[in-house]
């Protein structure tokens, strides 16, 4: 089932943006149905990234308009952005970017200290996710002592700690072997779904996209192909 406007959770319309003289999108348009894993496909160079930081309001596009819950997400002010990212959206990256000053169970508290929560309560909460996600024991690592598979279910665990709306996931098998990421996306896929949670995946992979609901294709900075088969790139 592709997701239509009026169900849209996470919505762009005609988005543009250009890096310098580089168009990255032009004139792209999507939309993410609440409770929706969408994987965004597309070769390198495509936009596909861009077109995700957009959604998630980190760059702001020049022309086109994003909505996030029937609210116009591109004409807020960074400091209102930042307040949505913190509160509503969680992110994971191809490389985890944990804080190597922090325990694990620090890094994954760290959305929960951010919004206010005691340091007490954060970190038993963090903890409870070390099990479901295959870490036990590593609570006091940090980062430099992790493996990548490790530290990318740290960021996973970081990532919905807080019950996030939305998660935003940029290439998070990108670093990892492909059983190891396999791991990572059936994880990733399960709390999503047990949670409601949304999900943006950007992945080259098709084998990472098949844990989405529905694959999108971006090329030359739009989104040229919806389906509802897995897609092969």
């Amino acid at each position: 089932m592709s997701a239509g406007q009026e169900d849209a959770l996470v919505q762009a319309r005609g988005i543009h943006l250009s890096f310098g003289q580089t168009p990255a999108l032009r004139g792209a348009d999507i939309a993410v149905r609440a409770g929706e894993i969408l994987a965004v496909m597309g070769p390198s160079g495509s936009g596909k990234s861009t077109l995700l930081h957009c959604l998630a309001g980190i760059l702001v596009p020049e022309a086109g308009e994003i909505h996030f819950a029937g609210r116009r997400l591109d004409t807020l002010s960074e400091g209102e952005r930042s307040t949505l990212r913190r509160d509503r959206f969680g992110f994971v990256f191809q490389f985890g970017q944990l804080v190597p000053e922090l325990t694990a169970e620090e890094n994954v508290a760290l959305p929960l200290l951010l919004k206010g929560v005691r340091r007490g309560e954060a970190v038993a909460r963090a903890g409870e996710w070390f099990e479901r996600l295959e870490l036990d024991g590593l609570h006091k690592r940090r980062s430099g002592e992790l493996s990548g598979g490790q530290a990318q279910r740290v960021a996973l665990g970081r990532a919905l700690v807080a019950r996030p709306e939305v998660l935003f996931a940029d290439e998070p098998t990108g670093s990892l072997d492909s059983l190891t990421g396999e791991r990572v996306m059936e994880l990733l896929s399960t709390a999503a779904r047990e949670h409601g949670t949304t999900v943006v995946l950007v992945t080259h992979e098709p084998r990472v996209a098949a844990y989405a609901d529905r694959e999108v294709i971006v090329r030359d900075g739009k989104v040229t192909s919806l389906s509802h088969d897995r897609v092969v790139v």
